[in-house]
């Protein structure tokens, strides 16, 4: 890859420009990230700053988890997970039952590492570059991270098995491991197929796609009696959390690698 397509590939969304920083902390940050660069490497540097934001996604997960518990024992927003599991239950027949359980093994711990691995090997061979890699190992990592640590954390037990339709689950419900996973693993692919979009149309349906396959997911935890509705909530919220900071570290590699001198960029592509 020559200096400059390294230099000019994927650093914008439309006519957004990724490397473009409005706020102070933003350009404050992207300054130090270049010149971070610039000395041990852009794509070192990618790599480490996703290491620490694990660390990050998995400290925000514990406070999480904190607040859940709280407002759990006050009943606040857990007052909506009966009565609307109830309204699911009633919407229930053999063969939705049966279109929905295939529907949601497709974010399982089979389908989703499948449709990642599928995304991961098109994005390399097409792009010829680890950064894709870098992004989806390490979204991946940190929302399997964070699903370990929540349950764990809050061991919140499942509906109950008379109110779920089988296979039965038996790990702690809080959060919903397979709607956390598809929001950060399919929102990171829309992110990268984004990169490389240039008609705002397919953009838009992008986005569109990905949201739904994130929503219905997340519904159809809920609908099977797999998950309370605030579980599926809390791994919306965390999932879109992780990802942005997935997004952000994406966006301080491209700095560098734009701002960076020609050596640095060498070491990025």
């Amino acid at each position: 890859m020559d200096d400059e397509a390294a230099r000019t590939e994927e650093r914008s969304v439309g006519d957004v420009d990724l490397t473009t920083w409005r706020t102070r902390a933003g350009r404050a940050s992207a300054t130090v990230w270049t010149r971070l660069g610039d000395r041990f490497g852009a794509l070192p540097l990618l790599i480490v700053t996703l290491v620490i934001g694990i660390g990050i996604a998995a400290v925000c997960t514990w406070i999480a988890s904190e607040v859940y518990d709280a407002v759990r024992e006050a009943d606040d927003v857990a007052v909506l997970d009966r009565p609307v599991l109830d309204w699911m239950m009633t919407l229930r027949s053999p063969g939705l039952d049966t279109a929905v359980t295939w529907w949601t093994n497709v974010a399982g711990t089979i389908g989703m590492p499948i449709v990642a691995l599928g995304f991961l090997l098109g994005f390399t061979i097409q792009r010829r570059a680890w950064t894709p890699v870098v992004l989806l190992v390490a979204a991946s990592a940190g929302s399997l991270l964070m699903t370990v640590a929540g349950k764990d954390l809050i061991g919140r037990a499942r509906p109950p098995l008379a109110d779920a339709v089988p296979p039965y689950e038996h790990s702690p419900s809080f959060p919903s491991g397979h709607t956390l996973n598809a929001t950060v693993v399919v929102g990171t692919i829309v992110y990268l197929l984004l990169l490389r979009e240039s008609r705002r149309v397919t953009r838009v349906w992008t986005v569109v796609l990905g949201a739904v396959f994130v929503v219905s997911i997340g519904l159809s935890r809920v609908y099977l009696g797999h998950h309370w509705l605030t579980d599926v909530l809390a791994a919306w919220a965390l999932g879109l959390a992780w990802l942005a900071l997935v997004v952000t570290a994406h966006r301080l590699y491209l700095t560098a690698v734009h701002r960076g001198g020609p050596g640095d960029v060498h070491r990025a592509s």
